[in-house]
């Protein structure tokens, strides 16, 4: 098995809709509906990752870093903006079995027999999301948002707002100095 950062000529073979300059994706990580993927520049997509994209594709903007073991999938958009990061074991879903017995779950029921709930989701520019995080359909974390580790967001994140726990419940604000930090990258 290969290991490390792929090539170039390995990038390209993984059928992406379009991608930057200097993206290094490791040889584990693997793309579902690669032709509906756009990777922006200077992206590091670590060992093991499953990134499955629906019918809205999947968008992950510019110095962004997306750790080891990181989940995305789902029918509706998934969107990553400029220098977010999500840590490892993290997953982002745009849809969702209902979990209320009313349905079958699982992709291997006829759809008919399934209730899916599938909304995008929108990671904002410079947010940050915590180790082992899960953000559900629908979410819209702003810019600068910050998602405490091993937290569950099922609803909205106001910029600048740091959020933690089982009820993605605020518990301060973060500071804006990253926004002065980001004109010395030259973006």
């Amino acid at each position: 098995m290969r290991t490390g950062f792929l090539p170039g000529d390995d990038l390209e073979a993984i059928g992406l809709a379009a991608f930057g300059q200097n993206v290094q994706i490791d040889a584990t990580a693997r793309f579902y509906g690669a032709e509906r993927i756009t990777i922006g520049s200077d992206v590091r997509i670590d060992a093991y990752c499953v990134i499955s994209a629906g019918a809205e594709g999947i968008a992950i903007g510019d110095h962004v870093h997306i750790a080891a073991f990181v989940f995305m999938a789902g029918s509706r958009r998934i969107g990553i903006g400029d220098f977010a990061g999500i840590s490892a074991r993290s997953s982002i879903y745009s849809s969702n079995d209902d979990y209320s017995g009313a349905a079958l779950t699982g992709p291997t029921v006829p759809d008919e027999l399934r209730k899916i709930e599938s909304s995008p989701v929108t990671v904002g520019r410079h947010v940050i999301v915590g180790n082992g995080s899960v953000l559900l359909p629908g979410v819209t974390l702003g810019e600068g948002a910050a998602v405490g580790a091993l937290s569950i967001v099922k609803r909205d994140v106001p910029p600048f707002a740091i959020v933690a726990g089982p009820d993605g419940r605020q518990i301060g604000e973060r500071r804006r100095d990253l926004l002065e930090l980001e004109r010395r990258v030259g973006h």
